[in-house]
Formats: C-alpha cells, sequence, structure tokens
C-alpha cells in the first residue's frame, strides 16, 4: 500500500450506520498531518483510512483523485463529474443499495456513513460550486480483483485460502468456489429486481465482497429517469455474462484452468443458461 497524506476536515454526518465507531473525514493533502493508504495506483478515489475492532479495514471514498498531484481534475464529457470527487446523489445511492443487498445475504461491504467536508470545489468551467462527499464502509479484504498485478503471490494465496470456508460444494479448483460465491449472489439481485449495473473484476474483493453501488437499482431505489428506469429489463443478461468474465479473470489470476462445461453447468444450475446466448 502507499501511504498518502491527507488533512482532517469539518463535516456533517448525513447518514450513518451501527458499524460507523470512527469519523475519518480525511481529504487528500501533500501537508496533512493524517494518512490514507492508497491500496494499489488503479484506485483512483478510494483510501483506507484505518482498521475496525474485529480487524476489518475501513475504507473512505471521495477523498480526492490519487492518480495525480492534484486533489480534483474536471473532464468535460460529463458536466457534473469531477474527478477525485464524490457526488452527494451517488454517495447516497451506493450506501442505501449496498445496505439492501447485504440484507439479502449477498456478500458486500458493511456501510457505516456518509459525509459531507466543509470544503467548497468551484468548478469555473461550469461556474458550479460543490462540497466533497465521503462514502465510508469496511471491508474484510482492501485489495480487490484488479489489484491482482500489484499484489505479492503470497498475499493472494493467504485471501484464496479463507475461501475453503465458503466450498460448501467440494469444488477442488478455487476459481469455482469463487464461481459459486459470485453466480449465487447474482441469482439472489436478479430474483429480486436488483441491477448492480456494474459488475466487473475492480468492484469485488479478493474476499468475493462486492463493492460500488452507485450504479445499482434496486426496487426501492429505481432510477429516478424514465429512460433508465425502461431499459433496466434489457440490462440483467449482461451481468450473467459480466460475471463469467469475472470469473475466468479470476482464474486467469490463479493460473488455473477454467473447465468450461463444468462452469456452464454451475451457471445453469443458478437457472442462468448460457445457451439461450448462443448464435
Amino acid at each position: 500500500m502507499i501511504a498518502v497524506q491527507a488533512i482532517n476536515m469539518n463535516c456533517v454526518v448525513l447518514k450513518e450506520t451501527v458499524e460507523r465507531k470512527l469519523l475519518y473525514p480525511y481529504l487528500r493533502s501533500e501537508h496533512g498531518d493524517k494518512t490514507m493508504w492508497q491500496v494499489s495506483p488503479i484506485h483512483g478515489r478510494s483510501y483506507v483510512v484505518g482498521r475496525t475492532g474485529d480487524g476489518r479495514y475501513v475504507v473512505s471514498k471521495g477523498n480526492g483523485l490519487g492518480y495525480t498531484q492534484h486533489k480534483f481534475l474536471y473532464t468535460s464529457e460529463q458536466s457534473a463529474d469531477v474527478w477525485g470527487l464524490l457526488l452527494k446523489e451517488d454517495a447516497l445511492r451506493d450506501f442505501h443499495c449496498g445496505q439492501e443487498v447485504q440484507a439479502l445475504g449477498v456478500k458486500t461491504n458493511h456501510m457505516e456513513c456518509v459525509l459531507e467536508l466543509d470544503y467548497l470545489i468551484h468548478v469555473a468551467k461550469t461556474n458550479v460550486d460543490r462540497n466533497p462527499f465521503l462514502l465510508q464502509y469496511n471491508v474484510e479484504c482492501p485489495y480487490r480483483i484488479s489489484d491482482a498485478p500489484f499484489m505479492t503471490r503470497q498475499q493472494i494465496t493467504e485471501e484464496v485460502n479463507k475461501w475453503e470456508k465458503m466450498n460448501d460444494k467440494g469444488f477442488d479448483k478455487d476459481y469455482l468456489i469463487a464461481a459459486n460465491v459470485l453466480i449465487r449472489n447474482l441469482r439472489i439481485m436478479h430474483d429480486h429486481e436488483v441491477l448492480h449495473n456494474a459488475l466487473t473484476y475492480e468492484n469485488l474483493t479478493w474476499a468475493l465482497e462486492l463493492l460500488d453501488f452507485e450504479l445499482c437499482r434496486t426496487n426501492q431505489h429505481p432510477y429516478t429517469k424514465e429512460d433508465y428506469e425502461r431499459h433496466v429489463c434489457d440490462l440483467y443478461d449482461r451481468e450473467i455474462i459480466d460475471t463469467y468474465r469475472n470469473i475466468i479473470y479470476i482464474a486467469g489470476c490463479l493460473n488455473e484452468l477454467v473447465d468450461f462445461k463444468q462452469l456452464d453447468g454451475l451457471f445453469l444450475e443458478y437457472g442462468f443458461d448460457l445457451n439461450k446466448f448462443k448464435l
């Protein structure tokens, strides 16, 4: 992990759960007296900020951009977005939808709070002033599947060895243990009309926790734009292929050869028939 300096800001707590014990209203600063940890170079705005009493990692999202020397950058492809910043509506959707999905029995991060920092950012090109919002949560493992190139083999092995507790089918390959968890999670979400809408290996930890619900859609939190909501039913099938791709990536990281017939059979066991996509 890479140590990053930060300053402690005044803040307002917008939402919180019983998981929240401490507040970490940190903002990246070269002259700060606080320390955050960037898990790998590809983590743009998420940092490890502490540990819980039972050893879980506390993560904060929206604390400033990790890619450059600048805290925030603006590009005009989306007028509302600033690199390194988390918008209020995205933080709240992530917080609420993440709790809903966890309550269904899906393995996820545990939400702690949403904070508004007392720090004004002026976006000159749009003449808009914004405050940073932080999403704080905790996880078993801070490393995401996509972080594999920046992890040691020992680190990956230590995380994968923990999967044996989830091996209720007696699989002899680690990628199949992961596949069973991920496909089962997908079945639960789709049965409850939940669309995660970002099922990539960037949003899965090596503890197989699902993260990042800011694009998620649930019945309690449907999309506010009618056109987005109308197309939800067309996106469920894409998540089947996304899950398949995540499993293949995990197998590649573990140097395991995939038995596609066995994997397709596991999908079918959970009601996902890949034959219907065959041309």
